[in-house]
């Protein structure tokens, strides 16, 4: 059983946001009572990423992350108030570079893999096998080892077995090639029919991949339909139809597994950063934002741009000293005007539309940009000095 969870990364929410966002967080539908549950894509590697979190503590595992989207793991995770109990890799992946080193570094939490792997996964701190189980606040995955892809292949199996992260031992309609990484197609039909064909047919079944745009199927499902292993196909037919794929060797496996085999970790052990100029992150929706409080600690440093209309300047919220008045509806057509010798932050009444204003600098050529989070809202939340003063520049 995992042991106490570690806590996810936080910011600071003024109190009056904080109360509307536990009531939209409590009013949120969710598919399944009481899960809080997120399947992401990775379209370079048509990998899916999972995120379940138990709704009353908050508490969360993530399954199959992938280096190139961990700011958009990460930002989900904090977006959704959710504190990381562990990542989880469904096994050694060879066609991407896992997240886990990255999330782990982020958020603090343990890093999951199969202690079937020799020599072991470095960074791996939570070493797994069939039978274990990894809690999430009242909710566990269970372990069940289903070698044959790759020696340490994993399935994910939810505490009421109505899910099952499958990894790349089960595909819909398909399952997971066997002709490297210690892989046997005799020892993956044994662990499909024997630790996934075994849970009830309602149980959905989730993959790591799917090249077509299936998001999910079932037990019952693959088990009736699917073309290597679903009907009266036994283990022969299932090897002989494995032994003849033809496949070409994956494009990534000189860098993914080499990768993989530390969790992630890159060669020179840093974390990249969106910005070289302050500690900006990247919301869920895509967006660069950074913090108020470091805008007012470092304004000699950045150039503030407002984009809200002029007759707002009068308005009880005021504006930051020195900055440069462009409206947004004026933004693109004047993007001439702005300086390039500092980073700009971009800002407006509540950061919505500075936001958008961020889009229009980077399609313009200004990359070192950012939107300032809450906009003016927050900064006078926060007591930070404004002036009052006519529109302008």
């Amino acid at each position: 059983m995992l042991g106490p969870a570690h806590s996810a990364a936080t910011y600071r929410i003024p109190a009056r946001c904080r109360v509307e966002w536990q009531h939209a967080r409590d009013r949120s539908p969710e598919i399944f009572p009481d899960l809080v549950f997120r399947q992401l894509f990775d379209a370079a590697s048509s990998t899916y990423t999972y995120l379940l979190g138990d709704a009353g503590t908050r508490q969360a595992v993530i399954v199959d992350t992938v280096f190139e989207q961990h700011p958009r793991d990460h930002a989900l995770v904090r977006e959704l108030d959710l504190a990381l109990v562990a990542v989880v890799d469904t096994h050694c992946h060879a066609d991407h570079v896992t997240g886990a080193w990255l999330m782990q570094q982020t958020t603090g939490c343990r890093i999951g893999v199969s202690r079937r792997y020799q020599p072991p996964v470095e960074g791996a701190d939570l070493t797994l096998d069939h039978g274990d189980r990894i809690a999430f606040g009242g909710r566990h995955l269970e372990v069940r080892a289903t070698p044959g892809h790759t020696e340490g292949c994993l399935t994910l199996v939810l505490d009421d077995r109505s899910m099952a992260f499958t990894g790349d031992a089960l595909l819909i309609r398909g399952a997971g090639r066997s002709d490297f990484q210690h892989g046997s197609a005799r020892t993956l039909y044994r662990s499909i029919t024997r630790e996934i064909f075994s849970l009830p047919d309602a149980c959905l079944v989730f993959p790591a991949h799917d090249y077509s745009g299936r998001t999910v199927s079932s037990v019952a499902e693959e088990k009736t339909h699917n073309p290597r292993i679903g009907g009266a196909a036994d283990e022969r037919d299932f090897v002989e139809f494995m032994e003849n794929l033809n496949l070409p060797h994956p494009k990534q496996i000189d860098v993914a597994l080499p990768a993989n085999l530390r969790s992630g970790r890159p060669e020179d052990g840093k974390v990249p950063r969106p910005a070289d100029w302050g500690p900006v992150r990247q919301t869920y929706a895509g967006l660069l934002e950074i913090e108020p409080e470091w805008v007012a600690e470092h304004l000699p440093q950045v150039h503030v741009l407002d984009v809200r209309q002029p007759q707002e300047m009068q308005e009880s919220l005021g504006r930051i000293a020195g900055a440069q008045l462009v409206p947004l509806n004026e933004l693109k057509a004047r993007l001439g005007e702005i300086p390039k010798d500092r980073p700009v932050v971009a800002v407006c009444h509540a950061g919505m539309r500075s936001g958008q204003a961020t889009v229009i600098l980077r399609g313009g050529g200004l990359t070192r940009c950012a939107n300032m989070r809450g906009g003016m809202l927050l900064w006078s939340q926060l007591g930070l000095p404004t002036e009052r003063r006519s529109g302008g520049s």
